[in-house]
């Protein structure tokens, strides 16, 4: 009996050991620990993700340094572009007592399974979900290890600004992650002193006619500076339809996130047809320091994906490059959580214990008790990936965000420069300027040249008179008294003179068209009264008035004018006569009575000067004549 009793004691704590359960308060280590990823396998970022997490993986695995004698288990589930999938596989790998999910892959889905992270007390390490409102309080769970959209769309307001461009248009596909990226993108642009004119939402899952219809009043708009927010299997879709309706030609600015920087990096033989619909966009790709790692993983790639070319070869996009960072950031907190003593231990959720309906077990789903910890641990990882060094921020952002400036031309992409949140537009490398002290006047802002659609060089001016614009009406007086301010021709509706020319002149100037109709005040035959046109302009029966006004206090009272450009006043005009000029001109004011004063003055001082002197000064005493000539003198 007491063999059987101590084999019992020695079977039940091998059982503890391997499970990693704490026994008298003492850590144990577990041999194995589950970790899960959620992500749509079949997408453009999903099928690059799943070969360099499972590298990732192999690569700890066969690393003792990292978590000593524990070996990381993955388990991979496919969203399938769905919530409702991503949801559910989300609650699956929880069944499991996973420690950690990595994904999800798209915003939208990311918000649902974030609430889950939150309910259960796992991390959820995302690689591709950019959304800027997933980094709210909301969700404290849930972790970004890839750049926000934020720094993104501060690029892209960084790239309309150096053009000179003011309005632009922007499409999204109306869900959480093109809403929220584009009213980031609206703030940046405000800060710029620039606008979004117009917010064009595509259904996510729209048909090629709706996508036409919508492009359709795109191109009725005033503004030709397009934002595409969207996802890769529609992007091209869009783009394709704007090839068709011919606005991807000469004028036209397409700028699209970094959706299409990933196509390009992944599907290195993208037929041509698709290419000739994306010549002269501008992209932007998540930029990644040069390094011995990256370079050799790069190297390796190839041999990682030598099994799945049945549709080509896979090239490697930059979001591959933070899945797989994301997991060795995953198991560096892993290392550092044991050394702090942390358990995996898991207990049950009291509010779901009583929900288990037929086969729905929410009991099976357990609370992870180290998640905060192990949490805390991921946020103060600082280590050097295949995408440069990785450290958070306050804000839980990682460090140096920053992006390529990609513009598409011929059978490729060419990039033009850099953005980077330390010294936005330069052509050099961000890592060259973060030793500078941060530089963001428009003297330092550098992209090199684009081809824009259309195979022009030229930059586009942005804008065209919209078809659907309401024109500004201008009043013009009919008849005035100096028609080389303001004359109208006769039998038409057209105005000539000095003030039209200013008026054409500064609207030529201004980066943005404004239509406008110049509507002839008065009868043709008497001079109008200016107040009558000023008052009808503020009373918004004109939107202005050119004409020559001039400016006093009661008219300012009622309307607004321009810096005046033609001086105004009283001018005397007189005859001259012209005089010849000698060396003796300065005498010619000294009249001969002027003459007599002046010598008079003279005498006048002498004597009373010879009156206050006589008596004290020798000098001013003697004959009559002595005292006469000093008198004089």
């Amino acid at each position: 009996m007491t063999k059987i009793y101590l084999l019992a004691l020695v079977v039940v704590y091998n059982f503890c050991f391997s499970a990693g359960i704490s026994m008298n308060g003492v850590s144990t280590i577990p041999p194995v620990l589950n970790i899960g990823a959620v992500f749509a396998l079949n997408s453009t970022i999903g099928k690059v993700a799943k070969v360099a997490i499972e590298a990732a993986v192999e690569d700890v695995n066969s690393n003792p340094a990292i978590l000593g004698g524990t070996k990381l288990k993955l388990t991979v589930h496919d969203t399938n572009y769905s919530r409702f999938l991503g949801m559910v596989e989300a609650l699956t790998l929880l069944e499991n007592e996973t420690v950690a999910i990595i994904g999800p892959q798209f915003s939208v889905i990311a918000h649902l399974v974030s609430h889950i992270a939150n309910e259960f007390q796992v991390p959820l390490l995302s690689f591709a979900a950019t959304d800027p409102s997933l980094s709210s309080l909301q969700y404290p769970f849930f972790v970004r290890t890839t750049q926000s959209d934020l720094y993104q769309m501060a690029a892209i307001a960084d790239i309309v600004d150096y053009f000179g461009w003011r309005n632009v248009i922007a499409l999204y596909v109306d869900d959480d992650h093109g809403r929220n990226g584009i009213a980031a993108l609206g703030d940046k642009l405000a800060e710029k002193r620039c606008r979004l004119s117009h917010k064009v939402p595509l259904s996510p899952k729209g048909s090629r006619n709706q996508i036409i219809d919508t492009l359709l009043t795109v191109s009725s708009m005033m503004s030709r500076i397009l934002i595409l927010h969207t996802y890769d299997i529609w992007g091209l879709e869009v783009l394709n339809a704007a090839k068709h309706l011919r606005m991807m030609e000469s004028g036209y600015v397409w700028i699209v996130t970094d959706w299409l920087s990933s196509i390009l990096d992944t599907d290195s033989q993208l037929h041509s047809e698709k290419m000739d619909d994306i010549q002269g966009v501008l992209t932007l790709r998540m930029y990644t320091q040069s390094s011995e790692e990256k370079r050799k993983f790069v190297t390796r790639w190839r041999h990682l994906t030598r099994r799945n070319t049945l549709n080509g070869p896979i090239g490697l996009n930059s979001f591959g490059l933070y899945a797989y960072d994301t997991l060795w950031l995953l198991a560096h907190a892993i290392g550092a959580f044991f050394d702090q003593g942390g358990n995996i231990s898991f207990s049950e959720d009291s509010k779901l214990s009583e929900l288990s309906r037929g086969d729905m077990r929410f009991s099976s789903v357990s609370i992870f008790n180290g998640g905060k910890m192990l949490l805390d641990n991921i946020l103060q990882v600082n280590m050097t990936g295949v995408t440069g060094p990785i450290k958070f921020t306050s804000d839980r952002d990682l460090i140096n965000p920053a992006y390529e400036v990609i513009n598409v031309i011929g059978t490729g992409s060419r990039r033009i420069g850099y953005w980077s949140n330390h010294s936005g537009l330069s052509v050099v490398p961000p890592e060259a300027l973060y030793k500078e002290p941060s530089n963001r006047s428009a003297s330092s802002q550098h992209l090199y040249s684009a081809v824009w659609p259309g195979q022009t060089t030229q930059k586009p001016r942005g804008w065209v008179f919209p078809n659907n614009g309401r024109h500004l009406r201008i009043g013009v007086p009919s008849q005035v008294i100096y028609p080389e301010f303001v004359a109208q021709g006769k039998g038409t509706d057209k105005f000539s003179g000095y003030c039209i020319d200013v008026f054409t002149a500064v609207l030529e100037l201004l980066p943005y068209a404004v239509p406008y109709k110049l509507v002839p005040f008065g009868d043709g035959h008497n001079s109008p009264k200016r107040f009558d046109l000023l008052r009808l302009v503020s009373e918004e029966v004109y939107d202005a008035a050119v004409g020559d006004f001039a400016i006093t206090t009661e008219r300012t009272k009622m309307v607004d004018f321009t810096q005046p450009y033609i001086e105004s006043g009283l001018v005397v005009v007189a005859p001259i006569k012209k005089l010849n000029s000698n060396a003796w001109a300065f005498l010619n004011p000294f009249t001969p009575k002027m003459w007599c004063v002046t010598g008079i003055f003279f005498l006048v001082v002498g004597v009373v000067v010879w009156i206050l002197e006589h008596r004290l000064n020798d000098d001013f005493r003697g004959p009559p004549r002595r005292q006469i000539g000093t008198i004089l003198w």
